[in-house]
């Protein structure tokens, strides 16, 4: 273990909550400490939920240790029975209490309470959040789904959505509706807003429809072989990738594949003349591997961006987003170490970042644009009107979502050009990054470090514009480095200029 100023994932336990949060009727006992009851901060202040989280802590002390802390479990059990008469309850131990090994799944079982008690075993010290929320939703659907007659109609299941998920409550709105309109009705949506009875008629569905492979995709995989419902793989993020989903559902299902296209706007202005300001923008793409993946799509075939980096920090996707990177010419990078995230996007100096919250205080710090496209958020990432991320309205979302930081970089320009007006300061920065943030296209580059800048080529070199200064810097220390210049004039500035101009 380390201690980290931020964290992309929390300990399994904390999946274990997104999907107990998620659904109703059901309730999380945890053998705790004190020190780890912070779920009702996570769910109540960043997602802005109206309840609290349905979860019990023991919260026992150090002073219990040497007494019998498995009565307190037993007893915590039985006081939330008998307060919240759940339908079903999952039970659990935080990675604190996974060392006192009490077995929370036997003490549970051996309640004879008159619901089902659903054993968790998250292996706290070896994986990570979403494997836990994977893993919890696994056990409840094993436990409670059991065949049945499919309904009258062709419908399915929307699975994987939980609680703390990015967008998750309006993909789930527009993945129904675009599902509706092909005449697919949804049986359950599932963990989110869905009970234990719920689950129960699982296999009513004629097929799944997997939104979040982190959070579902071993839910499917037991449903596939258990209940004979075969799930989707395309991720609907994307005008592409919506469309080939739509295909997708036609296959499954013999209906007609139809898709209100209507209100799409990203293909209308990706091929418009002012879509030239975005074409070969250089992009960095960071965070679970489902948006990551999705989201380099639409870059690359959608944007007209260039991809130079792609990563993520779920290594549960290292294997496809690896092959992926492999497929597009660049290295993936496979952490959870934001410091060694920072590092990356250092060197590769993109002119926007998509990442997560983490990458967005990266990018204030480093002077470049970043728009979120994953989990995990801040509060602002949890916005009140509708703004799904999947479907014909998502992709509208994305292409505002990403297109708008790059916008604010050619306004900070014309601010630039007005920088000698008394109400602005050019030492200040771009207002809409971290007051006094340190700007990576003004650093000098460790290649020139030995390279003399001329205070003339220095003042010509402030009039380019602040989001391509670095690269002008680099090319320029280059070249004069190749021909073995100690100083750059502007004579030397406006030859590499020409130089990389051929």
């Amino acid at each position: 273990m380390k201690l980290s100023v931020w964290t992309y994932e929390g300990p399994p336990h904390v999946g274990a909550m997104r999907v107990a949060t998620a659904m109703n009727g059901l309730h999380y006992v945890l053998h705790a400490p004190q020190g780890d009851t912070y779920a009702d901060l996570l769910f109540t202040m960043i997602e802005r939920r109206n309840h609290r989280p349905p979860v019990t802590y023991t919260t026992f002390q150090a002073r219990d240790l040497g007494s019998d802390t498995a009565k307190l479990f037993r007893d915590a059990c039985q006081a939330a029975y008998e307060r919240f008469k759940p339908q079903a309850m999952i039970v659990g131990a935080s990675c604190t209490a996974e060392l006192i090994q009490d077995d929370p799944g036997g003490l549970g079982a051996a309640l004879g309470l008159p619901i089902p008690v659903i054993p968790l075993e998250l292996p706290s010290y070896q994986r990570k959040e979403n494997f836990g929320a994977d893993e919890t939703f696994l056990q409840i659907v094993r436990t409670l789904a059991k065949p049945t007659d499919r309904s009258a109609r062709v419908s399915c299941n929307l699975i994987g959505p939980t609680a703390l998920g990015f967008r998750h409550r309006d993909d789930i709105t527009e993945i129904t509706a675009l599902l509706n309109d092909m005449g697919v009705e949804v049986n359950v949506t599932a963990p989110y807003g869905a009970t234990p009875a719920d689950i129960t008629r699982l296999g009513a569905a004629h097929f799944n429809v997997l939104m979040y492979p982190e959070t579902g995709e071993s839910a499917c995989r037991w449903m596939e072989r258990t209940l004979d419902q075969p799930y989707t793989r395309t991720i609907p993020i994307g005008v592409g990738a919506t469309k080939d989903f739509v295909e997708e559902v036609a296959a499954l299902t013999g209906c007609i594949p139809r898709l209100d296209t209507d209100r799409l706007r990203l293909p209308w202005y990706s091929a418009s003349v002012d879509s030239t300001y975005l074409t070969g923008k250089r992009v960095f793409i960071f965070g679970d591997g489902t948006h990551v993946a999705t989201a380099t799509r639409i870059a690359r075939e959608e944007m007209g961006f260039e991809v130079v980096g792609i990563g993520c920090f779920n290594r549960e996707m290292a294997r496809p987003i690896r092959a992926l990177a492999k497929d597009i010419g660049v290295e993936a990078l496979i952490s959870d170490d934001y410091l060694e995230v920072e590092g990356r996007i250092s060197n590769l100096a993109p002119e926007l970042i998509l990442g997560t919250q983490m990458e967005r205080h990266i990018g204030k710090r480093l002077g470049i644009p970043c728009a979120v496209i994953s989990a995990p958020v801040h509060v602002q990432d949890f916005p009140a009107r509708y703004s799904p991320q999947m479907g014909v309205e998502g992709a509208n979302v994305i292409f505002d979502t990403w297109v708008h930081p790059l916008v604010m970089g050619l306004e900070e320009h014309l601010l630039h050009m007005f920088r000698e007006d008394p109400e602005f300061n050019d030492a200040a920065g771009p207002s809409h990054h971290a007051h006094g943030a340190k700007q990576v296209s003004d650093a000098p580059d460790p290649i020139g470090a030995q390279i003399i800048w001329l205070d003339e080529a220095e003042r010509e070199l402030r009039k380019v514009p602040f989001f391509v200064r670095g690269k002008a810097r680099r090319n320029t220390e280059a070249f004069a480095e190749a021909r073995g210049d100690s100083q750059i004039s502007v004579e030397t500035l406006y030859e590499a200029k020409a130089h990389y101009a051929r």
